[in-house]
């Protein structure tokens, strides 16, 4: 199934979370979804478990800043990632290897 906005791809995080790969992480990622259809969310992993709230985080360990169509379209795997973020679409504020890491941690 494809999703086709922000906002469904939050509501489904928690469900889509792979806790094998989290054993042992403790981190919080920062959305910031722009223009039509983006929001604010982060999302806390915190040794195997996830939550989802929408709003701004104090203090993300990562923060990762994008459109409404870009943020859509890598969950659907019709964007890379690495593209998006070599293109000047996706940019990431923090911990690199932890933003690269997402993609093994949500199915």
């Amino acid at each position: 199934m494809a999703y086709t906005s922000a906002e469904e791809i939050f509501s489904q995080v928690e469900n889509k979370f792979n806790a094998d790969k989290a054993k042992g992480l403790s981190a919080v990622f920062q959305f910031n979804i722009t223009g039509d259809g983006g929001g604010k969310w982060y999302v806390i992993v915190d040794q195997g478990s996830c939550t989802v709230q929408s709003g701004m985080h104090a203090s993300p360990n990562v923060s990762l800043t994008m459109d409404a169509p870009t943020w859509v379209g890598m969950v659907n795997g019709d964007v890379s990632g690495i593209q998006a973020f070599m293109s000047g679409k996706l940019f990431v504020n923090g911990d690199l290897n932890l933003a690269q890491s997402i993609q093994d941690l949500f199915k």
